[in-house]
């Protein structure tokens, strides 16, 4: 099994630091990945249907002068659409989720901030959910009732890893280290 999904980005020295930072004496990484940025940016790119089309509406009201003084905030509400996926991606490449033999973490550097959540195997679900998102990814839920202000809860409270890359082989190494455990 590779270990090593850390792919080399700009980001990459700064998480492998955090990460040794954060394991405890000891401690075995059984599994690390970041989340396929692409395949968020596929999630999310709705989001350019309709930018791109706003955008050119916005430019043609321009050029007519049927919008003034303030056709400033159209175009950078436009350019915020285009840009949303592209600066999921930038988050994603500075994530990285990791399994250890004794718990679960998500740690990020994103924009200059480090931080790091853990997640124990007894405070996990009974059952791990997967939910498919398309493109060999999707998102391995172990936790329920966390708040929804977490960039890796969904809505209804479900946590754990997002867009990952084969989350079926992931939620298997998941359950093993559990069972180990235990």
């Amino acid at each position: 099994m590779n270990l090593d999904e850390l792919r080399s980005t700009p980001f990459s020295g700064g998480l492998r630091r955090l990460l040794s930072k954060t394991l405890q004496p000891g401690e075995r990484v059984l599994w690390q990945g970041q989340p396929d940025g692409v395949a968020r940016m596929m999630m999310w790119r709705f989001l350019w249907w309709v930018g791109f089309p706003w955008l050119i509406l916005t430019v043609i009201a321009l050029s007519r002068r049927w919008i003034g003084e303030w056709a400033p905030f159209p175009l950078l509400f436009g350019a915020m659409l285009i840009a949303a996926p592209l600066v999921m991606l930038l988050h994603d490449m500075q994530t990285l989720c990791v399994i250890t033999d004794r718990r679960a973490l998500i740690l990020r550097t994103a924009w200059g901030k480090r931080s790091g959540t853990s997640t124990a195997f007894a405070d996990m679900d009974a059952a791990l959910e997967v939910l498919d998102i398309g493109r060999g990814a999707g998102h391995l839920n172990f936790a329920s009732g966390i708040s929804t202000r977490s960039p890796d809860t969904d809505y209804t409270g479900r946590y754990g890893f997002r867009c990952i890359r084969d989350p079926q082989r992931v939620r298997g190494i998941l359950e093993r280290a559990r069972t180990r455990l235990s």
